[in-house]
């Protein structure tokens, strides 16, 4: 019986790993467990989002309506950046570059967002017709709303949740 030489091996078996829907990562086999469909939105089952129990309606004025507050929360760019990579594979994006996303709190910190919590952190992509940017946006006018009395912290943290592209005109503030 002849035998198969090893690099030919690895091959056919990082192959088949892909054709079941798996990637091979140091070594590895990983399922690819998040789903793009819900772009712009991340995948709820991944990340459905989670709140910093810290941040409630009683505390915004302690919390997230002073400036520079979200800096005292904000993880390591270090753990970021790992977590980052780790979900790119999750989500299966064709495009590597961490450089083309951002590891964005998909309920902000600026609305009392888990700053840690792998169920509100996920790989925004800078691209398509929703945008990390645009979600800037949105988020800084929410967090506006709700220091300013005009919409409460869980509405907003709601309206982020169902939709953060709509989640302005739902609230009445485009």
């Amino acid at each position: 019986m002849s035998r198969i030489p090893r690099p030919l091996v690895t091959t056919l078996s990082a192959l088949a790993l892909a054709a079941a829907g798996l990637t091979v990562t140091t070594g590895s086999a990983h399922a690819q467990s998040c789903s793009q469909d819900y772009l712009p939105l991340p995948d709820p089952s991944c990340q459905p989002g989670a709140l910093n129990p810290d941040v409630t309606q009683d505390t915004i004025d302690s919390t997230i309506c002073v400036s520079g507050w979200t800096a005292t929360v904000r993880p390591s760019s270090s753990y970021t950046t790992a977590l980052k990579k780790k979900q790119i594979v999750e989500y299966g994006y064709s495009d590597t570059s961490t450089s083309d996303y951002e590891e964005d709190h998909f309920v902000p910190l600026e609305l009392g967002g888990a700053p840690r919590s792998e169920l509100n952190l996920w790989p925004e992509p800078h691209y398509g017709d929703e945008t990390s940017a645009d979600k800037d946006v949105v988020e800084n006018k929410l967090k506006k709303a709700v220091c300013a009395g005009d919409v409460s912290l869980e509405d907003a943290q709601d309206a982020i949740i169902t939709d953060w592209t709509t989640a302005l005109s739902n609230l009445g503030l485009s």
